[in-house]
This record gives structure tokens, sequence and C-alpha cells, in this order.
């Protein structure tokens, strides 16, 4: 008996492709797996209830812990991609890789998923299942299936599919973003509504401080109370989200090369990054400051193409390790009208003299203001010279009129 593990959610696309791959691959067993990485359980409840209408034997896996670390892995490299914190990007690797080890715990001869050929999410795991022995099924992208197709697919088939908001947009959750995209959604002319916010209330003039404190660059309490990283995300989710933080609404440029409409809500991982980044600002120096954004671009670019465990990543996290042993300290966030600012930092690793920066000191360290006039009289000397030489050729060039009448 041949058998296939499928990612499965319980929602159309994988519900859909269980008679597939036993009709058009052959396949006589579908093995169903779904990865908790911080879903509602109501996800998990149709998951279940589906799985059992259609006869399969389900394994849900728990890898919140796992997921929750790399978040915080994130952090310490201020990941976001073309502004917005990675979530699904995160996920995806996560999940591939709880599937694979129930497939071969299984002993499957495939891997499958129910990812279309337009997005990410189909190289994100298959560059972790192609590292198998086991052969990579994709129904929805090698058989050209569209969503309308599949909803006829599924009444026709009386497949235990509940529309619920399939048909307006299409939803992935998980514990540090959620995404709604599709349906009208991939106008960009069009103005959403608030419905499609569940995360994040419609902002209002209230405000609240929230101190976030860090160790080595992990955020590790909230208001001094130390927190596991899934519970720091959850609550912070919750804390934030009160005061419509974390929301995002762009145009998205994917891998495959095209650009589309992407809303988010991401109110934990806005405040941390935010935090975080003003953190590092207080304790690191101006040239490690100039320095790092280029360490961080490359987390986060190779981190949205699902490649978290490219010799690359190991590299950049030899860097973060380093440089993150200072970032430890606090730093207190005020929440208010949908947006997250920072509004102090403290830590014994700042890089920052208050005696010195002040007006009201002459000598600091020996050092005393009139010190400054020989720097004052360099700066900026080349670009002078530079404009004095250009104006003298100029000049040179200007043909000179003639004053004798033409005589």
């Amino acid at each position: 008996m041949t058998s296939v593990a499928l990612a499965f959610s319980g929602g159309l696309d994988t519900t859909v492709c269980v008679p597939l791959l036993k009709e058009e691959y052959g396949y006589d067993n579908v093995v169903a797996v779904t990865v908790d990485v911080g879903q509602p359980e109501a996800e998990f409840a149709e998951a279940r209830e589906t799985a059992d209408a259609l006869g399969l034997d389900i394994h849900v896996i728990d890898a919140t812990a796992e997921f929750a670390s790399l978040c915080f892995d994130s952090v310490r490299a201020n990941a976001t991609y073309q502004g917005y914190p990675l979530g699904t990007a995160l996920a995806r690797p996560i999940i591939a890789k709880a599937i694979l080890e129930v497939a071969e715990e299984q002993g499957c001869d495939a891997i499958a998923h129910g990812c279309t050929g337009k997005g990410n999410d189909q190289l994100r795991f298959e560059t972790v299942w192609r590292g198998s022995d086991l052969d990579v099924i994709a129904p929805v992208r090698e058989l050209g299936l569209t969503r309308e197709w599949e909803v006829e697919y599924a009444a026709e088939r009386n497949l235990p599919v509940e529309a619920g908001n399939e048909g307006a947009w299409s939803i992935d959750t998980n514990l540090w973003s959620r995404s709604v995209e599709g349906g009208q959604l991939e106008d960009p002319s069009h103005i959403p509504s608030e419905d499609i916010y569940d995360w994040t209330q419609t902002p209002d003039g209230s405000e609240e401080l929230v101190e976030v404190t860090f160790e080595d660059g992990y955020p590790v309490a909230l208001n001094g109370d130390g927190l596991s990283a899934t519970a720091l995300i959850e609550e912070l989710n919750a804390l934030a989200g009160a005061y419509g933080v974390g929301r995002t609404d762009m145009l998205e440029d994917r891998m495959l090369g095209l650009k589309v409409r992407e809303n988010y809500e991401h109110p934990a991982a806005t405040v941390l990054l935010t935090a975080h980044e003003a953190l590092e600002q207080f304790v690191f120096t101006k040239t490690e400051r100039d320095f790092k954004p280029q360490i961080d671009d490359q987390w986060a670019q190779t981190a949205y193409k699902g490649l978290v465990d490219a010799p690359l990543m190991n590299s950049l996290e030899g860097y973060l390790d380093a440089s993150q042993e200072k970032v430890t300290g606090t730093v207190t966030v005020k929440l208010q009208g949908g947006a997250v600012r920072p509004v102090a930092r403290e830590s014994e690793y700042g890089v920052y003299s208050e005696n010195a920066a002040s007006f009201n000191t002459e000598t600091v360290d020996g050092i005393e203001q009139a010190d400054a006039t020989g720097v004052a009289k360099y700066h900026g000397f080349q670009e002078r010279l530079a404009n004095q030489v250009a104006a003298s050729a100029a000049a040179a060039e200007k043909p000179e009129l003639s004053t004798d009448g033409g005589e």
C-alpha cells in the first residue's frame, strides 16, 4: 500500500487534495498532518472534523515553542521584508520539518501540499522536503487548479468544506502574524473594511506604557514579569492589538516576481521589533549601527525564502550572537493611536554620557568646546575646494566680449 503525507488544514485546498491524491496520483492512503504554530483552536477542531469526515488519520504536532524561538531570532535581526515583520515565512519551514518527520515515521512514499503555483509557500515547503528521499506532490500547482474549480469540485463530491470567509478572502494565522488576502483585497484601489481585522482594534485616543526587557537581544519580560517566548508573544498580541498596533497594508513582491496585495496584523512583532531597535540604538556605536542593517537585511531576505537552515544563516547568526551580547536592558514603549514608539531606555551597556551630551557642561574627559574649532575648519574642506575649482574652470571657459566697437 502506498502512502502520502499531506500538509492538512481542513480548508478548501487541502480537503480537495485528498481525493485527488488517491484518484489522480494513485496513492492508497493519505496521512493528514496539522502543525500547531499558534493558530486559533477552532482551526484544529475544523481540521479534526474534516479529517474524520474524510476517513483520515490526522496527526497534530505542537511546534509553537520552536516557532516562537525562531520569531525571537528574527527580533535580534530586526527582520522585516519590505516593511512588515516576517510571519508566514518563518512558520513554513517549521511546519515542513514537522510534516517530514511524521511522513518518515509513518513510512510514507511521498509528501504533499495544497499550495498554489503562484505563491511563496510551495518553495518554502519544498526546500525542506526535497532534502529527503520522498516524492514531492503539489496537486493544486501540477493540475492547474483554480479556487472556483475547487469550490465546484468540493460541491460535486460533497466534500466537508465550510465556506467561512474562504469566498471573500484567504486567512493564514500563526503566533506571530495574521495575513489576509484574496477577494476584493486583490484590487489595490479597494479600501478594506474593519471586519478583515481580528487581532487589532480600531485605534482611539487611549494610551498605555509597556516595558520590554531584553537579554542578549532576546525579549524575556513584559512590565517586569518574566515569560516564555510563546506566552510573551500571546500577551503582547492582546495588549498591543487593543490599541490598533500592528497593521500593514502593502503591495508585496513575491519570490516568483508577482506583486500582490497583502494585509497583515502583527501587534507583538511590531512592538518587539520597535523596542529592540531602540535598545540597539542606545548600546551600539555609530559604526555598529551603520553596519548591522546589512546583516539584518540578509537575514530577512534569506528567511523570507524559507532558507532558515542555509549556511549563510549560520554565518549571520554568528555575528548576531556576538553583537547581541550587550543588547540587554529595558525599553519603555507607548501604545497609542495604532502606533508604538519608544519613550525610555535603560541598559548598563548604553554608549551614552548625559554629562557629555549636556549643554550645561564645558569640559568632559579633557575635551572642551573650543577643541571643535579645528574639526569645524576641516569639515567640508574637499567640498568647498571642489566647488571653487569648478567655479574657476567655468570662468576660464567663458568667452570674453569685445569692447572695441568693431573697428
